[in-house]
């Protein structure tokens, strides 16, 4: 199982971070960096098998390009969260703000095409 695998280097990094805060701060953050690529490349693994299914779905479905927009939306979300946690955990919190404005933006004027036609059709459904 992945997870087993993702739980148990993220506490190895965890361990390594934490002894190599006390003698050489510079690696820790090597540490950290590495270990949190390693678990992000465990889970792109995943994420194929769920994005080549996504893939087939639209493919064969009238709602194709809602499922696009949310595929874009979900990987800004991922992408957005993950940078925040890297800048948090380097002490940069106001740049982890200023990506997460930025990524709410993106993904606000994302939605606006999925908000539009919801709109559209409720209007065509009420009297």
């Amino acid at each position: 199982m992945e997870i087993i695998k993702i739980i148990g280097i993220g506490f190895i990094t965890l361990i390594i971070t934490i002894i190599l805060k006390e003698y050489r701060k510079e690696y820790a953050i090597l540490s950290v960096f590495v270990g949190g690529s390693i678990i992000v490349f465990i889970s792109l693994d995943v994420l194929k098998n769920i994005l080549n299914f996504i893939q087939e779905l639209s493919k064969n479905n009238y709602y194709g390009n809602f499922i696009s927009l949310l595929l874009k939306i979900t990987g800004i979300s991922i992408l957005t969260e993950y940078s925040i946690s890297i800048c948090k955990d380097l002490g940069e919190s106001a740049i982890a703000n200023k990506i997460d404005f930025g990524g709410k933006i993106i993904v606000i004027s994302l939605s606006i095409p999925i908000i539009s036609n919801t709109l559209e059709t409720l209007t065509r459904l009420l009297p």
